[in-house]
């Protein structure tokens, strides 16, 4: 079988095999391959997002094309500031209180970054995901395009072998974590304009949000 064939599924709820899957998911985002690993909502199938060729096999697989960019994982607070020149005080203010967790903003990342995402029209959708094992990945792969692991049509994956059931030999490493704890998508923010505003409800109530940024619109605002 030729490598590019070779697909392993790591049950990362076993000590031994945690560790070889992450070691070898890291090594599949920085080749330029494809992966499936958990998150806080549904399992995720990512690909280095400075790798033009691994985001546009990404959107491949997943059945997209390049007018809806993906979203950006982080594995750190910190790595946001990489990704713009200044982060609005609403975004500092989310960021703080819910990272990592259920909530993506949409941001106007920096013009001079080296990558293609599709057409972003200058801004992005960033989280950072609040799982273990999707965390200890990014902080070694950097920034990763992800979207769901389905083809698009078909049902969000909720264990990584449903994802493999789907998604076969176009993914290099298959990371299992047992069933998605919440399924719920994350909230979205969009925090590019004047007024920060809700574009999607999902795993954090707008009241919380709103806590935390009181001037916070909703969706259709």
């Amino acid at each position: 079988m030729a490598d590019w064939l070779i697909v392993m599924l790591y049950d990362c709820r076993q000590i031994a095999d945690r560790d070889k899957g992450i070691a070898a998911a890291i090594e599949a985002v920085k080749s330029g391959e494809l992966v499936v690993l958990p998150t806080d909502t549904v399992y995720g199938l990512g690909a280095d997002a400075f790798t033009p060729h691994a985001v546009s096999q990404l959107q491949t697989t997943k059945g997209r094309d390049r007018s809806m960019a993906p979203p950006v994982f982080v594995g750190s607070r910190h790595t946001l500031d990489g990704l713009v020149f200044s982060l609005p005080q609403a975004a500092r203010d989310l960021v703080e209180a819910f990272w990592p967790g259920p909530l993506t903003i949409i941001i106007e990342h920096s013009p001079t970054l080296q990558w293609d995402l599709g057409e972003t029209g200058g801004q992005i959708a960033v989280r950072m995901p609040l799982h273990p094992v999707a965390l200890e990945v990014l902080r070694e792969t950097g920034p990763m395009a992800v979207l769901a692991a389905n083809k698009a049509g078909l049902p969000a994956p909720t264990t990584a072998e449903e994802a493999r059931e789907q998604l076969d030999y176009a993914v290099r490493v298959y990371l299992e974590a047992g069933p998605s704890a919440d399924p719920v998508p994350s909230a979205m923010v969009d925090v590019t304009g004047d007024v920060p505003r809700l574009l999607r409800a999902g795993g954090i109530p707008i009241e919380k949000l709103q806590d935390v940024v009181p001037g916070l619109a909703g969706p259709g605002m």
